[in-house]
């Protein structure tokens, strides 16, 4: 088959847009040939298995998936009874962005807070920490935070650890969506156990796909009390793949190395520079009426622009907004940003502000 996309369109859409990491091509290349034991019951999954264990603790137990919703859906599922819920940020992805699938598919109702700069706090968790024991309430038992958060921002150590303790002093759990961890460990320059295991979260769904990964994410079980079921919720959930092999290869090449932060590394980088060249241009005039509306500490960027500029921007770069009411947009840097990208954006949105 050709190609049959312009592969010299660039953008700031979503670290979904980009393509395969080269050496994650190679290791599902590489797992290819003969017959080897479906349903994870492969070497390759085995051999996965110790490498959670090297980053998040040896009792740390990974469970491969397809996607992050259905890494999602399907931990929580196990760490909650029929009657339980999860408390979350308003603007978290299990809240606005998985289409109902955890109410729909998972049975599980989200008690949503909102906040300034998309994290939890203990204040913000106490909000809807109530009503144990009242039979017309469903019952808040996990506190669900995602790392880097849906607004580009990054928990400290000390803020998760907060939040874990604050838990469990309740009779709850905490979840941590790792869509994109691996940009968290590389802005915090931390390595993931610091703000997983070593400060209490139970249960991780750790992302692949937005850090150079084809298809696969993992929900990884940090506390095996908190979490039960899972053997048989992630084939109820359609989440248990025939050929996990390939989908634990692609993990394998990600974790087992250092392509994980690498990867991570470079994506944050290019996020800063975009944000560096935008400030330089507001500072000497070039840029007009831009305005970051969030710190940038991961690999995304919001912001605000004159009315008319996102859409004439959009002839040459895709980028969604977020919040159009208000003229927000983000922008998403991924593996394969180039020097060149960003600064070809930054030159369009100066030229672009100064219709």
């Amino acid at each position: 088959m050709t190609t049959l996309h312009d592969v010299a369109v660039r953008g700031f859409a979503s670290d979904n847009y980009s393509g395969i990491h080269p050496e994650i091509l190679t290791a599902i290349a590489d797992a290819n040939g003969g017959h080897e034991s479906a349903y994870g019951a492969d070497t390759y999954t085995a051999r996965l298995q110790k490498v959670f264990a090297s980053h998040f603790g040896d009792q740390a137990t990974a469970f491969p998936v397809f996607n992050g919703t259905g890494a999602n859906v399907t931990a929580l599922q196990s760490m909650l009874p029929r009657w339980g819920a999860v408390i979350a940020a308003s603007s978290a992805h299990i809240n606005v962005d998985e289409g109902g699938a955890p109410e729909k598919i998972g049975g599980v109702k989200i008690l949503s807070v909102p906040t300034d700069n998309g994290k939890l706090t203990p204040e913000l968790v106490e909000r809807e920490a109530w009503g144990w024991g009242d039979e017309h309430r469903a019952q808040p038992l996990v506190v669900s935070i995602t790392q880097s958060s849906e607004l580009g921002t990054v928990y400290t150590p000390d803020e998760i650890a907060a939040l874990a303790s604050h838990a469990h002093e309740r009779g709850m759990r905490l979840h941590v969506d790792g869509a994109r961890m691996s940009n968290a460990a590389a802005a915090l320059d931390l390595p993931l156990g610091a703000f997983t295991t070593d400060v209490g979260v139970d249960v991780v769904s750790f992302g692949g796909t937005k850090n150079g990964a084809m298809i696969g994410e993992a929900i990884v079980v940090l506390n095996p009390e908190a979490s039960d079921g899972l053997t048989y919720l992630r084939k109820l959930n359609m989440q248990l793949s025939s050929k996990m092999r390939f989908i634990s290869a692609q993990l394998i090449a990600l974790l087992e190395g250092d392509l994980w932060l690498r990867n991570a590394q470079h994506s944050n980088a290019m996020a800063q520079r975009l944000r560096h060249g935008v400030e330089a241009g507001i500072a000497d005039g070039s840029i007009r009426g831009v305005a970051f509306t969030q710190p940038t500490e991961a690999n995304g960027l919001f912001a605000t622009l004159p009315a008319g500029v996102a859409e004439r921007l959009r002839t040459g770069f895709r980028f969604y907004d977020w919040d159009a009411a208000r003229g927000e947009v983000r922008w998403m840097c991924s593996f394969d940003t180039s020097e060149t990208d960003v600064d070809a954006f930054v030159a369009a949105i100066a030229r672009e502000t100064s219709v």
